[in-house]
């Protein structure tokens, strides 16, 4: 069905950047617990918030940690790279008058570095970020918060995701979820997608 709004989320979904956050994760680990963890291993932090890794690792200073963390992962020299089609994808559906937008669990500063600095932005009306809500995915609010900003109903809008934490955010803010299957370490818990996209071109059949 048409929509008048798609919602992105970012890693994972609009941008491949697993290796970039594994790796340097594997060396933080390393770095506190004397642990060296496989790669495999580490892959049920990618849809995370950074804080909630933390957290799950008891590292004695959290917020230090994952300062180091970010660190690791800006000078990662493969960096953050676009899913192919998702430039035609963004022009088709900016050119058809679908308002698109981010919501995602990335920290301003991020954002700047791995979208912003890729011209992406443009055609994003607004991005709900990690620094704009305390809650984060799967609660509903960032979600909302975004909804709220484009003057657009839950059922008008459809949310690209690639993560259980998505899917579940979705389904708690009534919207339309697309399962975006090229970037998802796991289908686990992502039971009734609206729409199970194998690659970017098809949000453009689903959306509009």
């Amino acid at each position: 069905m048409p929509y008048r709004a798609v919602i992105y989320d970012i890693d994972g979904t609009v941008l491949n950047t697993l290796n970039m956050n594994m790796y340097p994760l594997m060396r933080i680990i390393e770095e506190e617990t004397g642990e060296a963890r496989t790669f495999e291993q580490v892959l049920k932090f990618a849809p995370w918030p950074g804080m909630k890794v933390m957290e799950a690792l008891g590292v004695a200073d959290p917020e230090g940690t994952y300062a180091r963390w970010v660190r690791y992962v800006n000078e990662y020299e493969e960096g953050a790279t676009l899913y192919e089609g998702f430039g035609e994808v963004f022009a088709e559906l900016s050119a058809r008058g679908v308002t698109q937008a981010v919501v995602s669990a990335k920290t301003r500063a991020q954002y700047e570095i791995d979208v912003v600095s890729k011209g992406i932005d443009r055609y994003m009306e607004t991005a709900v970020l990690a620094d704009d809500t305390d809650r984060h995915k799967p609660d509903p609010t960032p979600l909302l918060i975004c909804l709220e900003r484009l003057g657009v109903e839950p059922s008008e809008a459809i949310y690209i995701g690639d993560a259980r934490s998505d899917y579940e955010a979705a389904r708690n803010a009534h919207m339309a979820f697309g399962y975006a299957t090229w970037g998802s370490t796991s289908s686990e818990g992502i039971e009734e997608p609206d729409v199970v996209l194998d690659a970017p071109k098809d949000i453009l059949q689903a959306a509009l």
